[in-house]
């Protein structure tokens, strides 16, 4: 009895054996081939052998700017301009100078380098370049600042409190021009002009409505941008005498009519009235047309009107 029921004990524990020394070379080959197969499998990625912090590196290099590109309104230089160049490593290269008319500088070692036409980051570039090409300063690290604009210049003319010439070092616009002049006077036209040359050579002349620049219109504010030129025009008047109580000459507002300008003389006296209103004004000829107006009618510059004294 005792030896029939250790017989299936003895029995299974060598089928168990058995079976766990038939599944044990499989389990290693798996384990083996895994990263075999790690590495050829086609959807696997191959693994990474690029130094520690290189792709820091190139991500940094990745999302630095072109500055082989520049921007739209950067400024280039000019004749006249006054430039301060230095050289990484290489004081004795230090130099202040100034860009002749015919575009050039001139720089130690490498004699005249044109710059006319360039932008900062252009002209660096092209001292570096020159510098490397004698054999004087490979790869030299080269930086430039401009310390007096002067070849790009804007006129401002006209009714404003400091006319003249004034530099810009970009593209800037009518209201920070106006700015540089001192502002409109009081005698200046609410309508001013801009006028510039096209690209047949030509000119080209932009009124704006100062009501609107100083709105905050965007479409008024306009670029200003080399040899343009800003002028502003004295406000227009017209002239009003006769039975008014203050006649003399006064500002003519845009779509003043004839009723207005009666008001702004101080209106009629006693004995004015609005049938000896005659309005005076001079033809394409040069010659003065005397009239009666309607009080609806809208002035013009210039124009004079007369009023009659009433007999009844």
């Amino acid at each position: 009895m005792t030896l029939r029921k250790a017989l299936p004990i003895a029995l299974l524990i060598q089928i168990a054996a058995l079976a766990s020394c038939a599944q044990a070379p499989a389990g290693v080959e798996s384990r083996q081939a895994s990263p075999r197969a790690a590495a050829t499998s086609p959807g696997a990625a191959p693994r990474a052998t690029t130094p520690a912090g290189s792709s820091a590196r190139a991500a940094a290099q990745g999302a630095a700017p072109d500055s082989s590109t520049a921007a739209p309104n950067e400024y280039r230089l000019g004749p006249g301009d006054i430039v301060k160049i230095s050289v990484y490593g290489n004081p004795d290269l230090a130099t202040e100078t100034e860009v002749s008319q015919g575009g050039k500088i001139s720089f130690p070692l490498v004699g005249e380098v044109a710059v006319g036409g360039l932008t900062r980051g252009e002209a660096e570039r092209a001292i570096s370049e020159s510098l490397g090409k004698g054999g004087f300063v490979p790869n030299a690290y080269v930086n430039m600042l401009v310390s007096q604009y002067r070849s790009q210049q804007v006129s401002v003319v006209g009714e404003v409190n400091k006319p003249g010439n004034y530099a810009i070092n970009k593209a800037s616009s009518v209201t920070e021009l106006l700015a540089m002049a001192g502002g409109i006077t009081a005698k200046g036209s609410s309508v001013i002009a801009v006028i510039r040359k096209d690209s047949k050579g030509g000119t080209v002349r932009q009124e704006i409505d100062t009501r609107k620049l100083f709105a905050g219109s965007d479409a008024a504010n306009v670029r200003i941008t080399q040899d343009d030129v800003i002028y502003v025009p004295a406000m227009p008047v017209f002239y009003i005498y006769g039975e008014v109580r203050q006649p003399g000459s006064y500002p003519l507002a845009p779509d003043m009519t004839v009723r207005q300008a009666l008001s702004v003389g101080g209106g009629l006296t006693v004995r004015g009235t609005e049938r000896g209103v005659r309005l005076d004004r001079k033809d394409k000829d040069g010659k003065v047309v005397s009239r009666r107006p309607n009080l609806d009618d809208k002035l013009r510059p210039d124009d004079v009107l007369q009023i009659a004294e009433s007999w009844f």
